[in-house]
């Protein structure tokens, strides 16, 4: 992910003089078809640019002393007294832990129950309600009522996007489609200008650490107390079942420091890093989840899976494998985002689409073929009426997460224009032979990038 450039890319913001052309979200994926049109769209150009802007802005910088010309290296922690919190972030952050307060008006039901908790339900149902209230509260005037030449306003969006983010309390489940509408919510608010302007991404360290961690918190704390099943999933040939932003970021974290974004590389850790083998060691991820995003992220499949790590998370373990360091994760996490998030159709296909994240050809897009993903994905005429999130898998429902059999797989392979990337294809590992004896003869790495 190597950067030509002085400034990190970044989504443009909307000209309040000259209004703009708001539109209610709808749902626009239907079949595997959509999935290769939305790759083509502004919407996937625009989600795609402001992940390389936030990412950009949590990459340690380069600290040179005046006097001796040492270098050191300021990094990004979380709670971090190094960024700065404007004043937007701090009411946003109020917003999260108002949501949070509320799951106390709606406790679990306590009756017995194979899946997710039905008061999930009742909290979204305060939720839905609030929401407008709550932007009100807690976002400028300016930013909700800006200036529009439709009959739909700001508002609307961002209610869309927002509400679309914890989960849905039809299926009672929760995934990475969810995580990408709260990456939109706050893109909106991005391009609305709600946000100052950014020196060498202050501000887009701000939203990562200050919202965009607060809400993971959130969502944990919804999983834990109503069970929420995943939503998209793969199963244990997944990520994750519920995330994946804090594995971006918090690799980012880890990365060799900056001056600018030109110096990005591909290889490489920041000295005082973990080893990211670390991640199977208890203690220490213990020790970092309290500051680092990825090790976050770690600690919570601790808290919720029991048994060795390789056995219930493989992929995570294979990227722990990764020699080149740190950066060389953050640059496949983000390949690996584009291939099993934003080009699956069981994740993307009920991200809406409005006027801010716009359902049509970005003019800069190449041609996207139709790929063995998106042709082995639903056509229009076979996805089932139901709107279940995991209709081109198998459920996680119905296959346990602690094991997987080749049939319950993802294809591996995305063709997007003429970049060919796999299920995260920067991750092979050599496994050793006592751990692969004891994964038997499926303990081949499922992410080739590992390998070196």
């Amino acid at each position: 992910m190597a950067s030509h450039s002085s400034t990190a890319p970044h989504i443009e913001r909307l000209d309040p003089v000259q209004g703009h052309l708001f539109a209610v979200p709808v749902k626009r994926i239907h079949d595997g078809g959509d999935v290769t049109f939305f790759l083509a769209t502004q919407a996937y150009a625009d989600i795609m640019t402001f992940i390389f802007q936030l990412n950009t802005a949590m990459l340690p910088r380069k600290i040179v002393d005046a006097d001796s010309h040492a270098q050191t290296a300021r990094e990004w922690t979380l709670n971090s007294t190094a960024v700065p919190r404007p004043s937007i972030v701090q009411s946003l952050t109020k917003l999260l832990e108002t949501l949070t307060a509320t799951i106390d008006e709606a406790p679990p039901d306590p009756g017995p129950r194979r899946f997710g908790n039905v008061s999930f339900r009742d909290w979204y149902h305060l939720v839905n309600q609030r929401v407008p209230a709550l932007l009100g509260e807690h976002i400028p005037s300016e930013v909700l009522d800006f200036k529009t030449t439709s009959e739909v306003s700001a508002r609307a969006e961002l209610e869309a996007y927002l509400t679309g983010s914890f989960g849905s309390s039809q299926r009672l489940d929760y995934g990475t489609g969810h995580e990408l509408s709260f990456l939109a919510f706050l893109g909106c608010l991005w391009k609305l200008g709600a946000f100052p302007d950014s020196n060498d991404g202050d501000i887009e360290r701000a939203i990562v650490l200050g919202i965009i961690e607060p809400y993971l918190a959130l969502v944990r704390r919804l999983i834990l107390t109503y069970t929420l099943e995943p939503a998209g999933s793969h199963g244990v040939w997944g990520l994750d079942d519920h995330a994946f932003l804090p594995y971006i970021f918090g690799s980012a974290q880890f990365s060799p420091a900056i001056a600018n974004p030109a110096e990005v590389v591909s290889e490489g850790s920041l000295p005082s890093a973990p080893n990211p083998a670390d991640v199977a060691k208890i203690n220490v991820v213990e020790r970092e989840r309290k500051r680092n995003m990825y090790f976050s992220a770690i600690g919570f499949i601790y808290d919720v899976k029991k048994g060795p790590f390789w056995e219930h998370s493989p992929i995570l373990f294979d990227v722990s494998g990764v020699k080149a360091g740190w950066a060389k994760i953050n640059k496949g996490m983000i390949k690996m985002y584009n291939a099993e998030v934003l080009s699956k159709f069981p994740v993307v296909q009920h991200f809406p689409f409005g006027s801010m994240f716009a359902w049509e050809k970005d003019p800069n897009a190449k041609t996207i073929q139709a790929s063995v993903h998106t042709s082995s994905q639903p056509k229009a005429s076979t996805v089932p009426s139901s709107t279940s999130s995991t209709s081109a898998y198998s459920s996680p429902r119905h296959q346990p997460h602690g094991r997987g059999s080749p049939a319950s797989r993802p294809p591996a392979t995305l063709a997007q224009g003429d970049m060919v990337v796999t299920t995260a294809p920067w991750a092979n590992r050599d496994v050793s032979a006592g751990t692969e004896s004891s994964r038997g003869s499926e303990a081949a790495t499922k992410v080739p990038w590992a390998r070196k």
